[in-house]
């Protein structure tokens, strides 16, 4: 048995999918279906159902919806917040999912570890320093950050959503942290 597979994926009860409710069981199965695999996030807040329907509700309407912002700079806000808010869990997962919408093996260490550094461009890492704010600093924000945004062709509608990113997965980081929520091992070999 790997050390991976020795480790417990939440501090918190894991309930089993058989005593899950319908609705909830179903979600992860057709994300198995799809993957492969389960990743721990939904086993780790089925826990709570309520609030695993209310957290997946809130993340699909900020990562599945049309937008100016891609799927792949969506995830680019989730890696490199997350890193940040040194969140192991969402770094490797959402690095995974980056790898995969960008088809760049690369991309998501090179954000994860220093965006400024990475192989992405000036709208981009612009993005990103403002999510960065957000996620550290939002109290700081100011007419001068939504200047700078709109000076690479952002809108109001789209610093809404980089906003909205970088503050959900602030309580996404949090919760998996508090729950010692461990990455899949099949994360790590995703889109490389």
């Amino acid at each position: 048995m790997s050390a991976q597979t020795e480790q417990a994926i939440s501090r918190f009860p894991v309930p089993e999918l058989d005593a899950m409710p319908e609705d909830i069981r179903n979600r992860i199965l057709a994300v198995q279906e799809k993957s492969g695999f389960i990743p721990n996030v939904f086993l780790v807040l089925a826990h709570r159902p309520a609030e695993f329907r209310a957290f997946f509700d809130y993340h699909d309407a900020l990562m599945e919806k049309d937008s100016n912002l891609t799927k792949g700079e969506r995830e680019m806000i989730v890696v490199a917040t997350s890193n940040f808010n040194q969140c192991q869990y969402c770094v490797v997962a959402h690095g995974a999912i980056l790898r995969i919408r960008e088809k760049n093996p690369l991309i998501a260490d090179q954000v994860a570890v220093n965006y400024r550094k990475a192989d992405i461009s000036d709208r981009q890492k612009a993005m990103l320093d403002f999510a960065v704010k957000v996620s550290q600093r939002a109290q700081e924000v100011g007419d001068d950050d939504f200047a700078e945004l709109h000076r690479h062709g952002f809108t109001d509608e789209d610093i809404w959503d980089i906003s909205g990113v970088a503050s959900f997965f602030g309580l996404s980081n949090r919760m998996a942290n508090v729950t010692s929520m461990r990455p899949n091992a099949e994360f790590y070999a995703l889109g490389r």
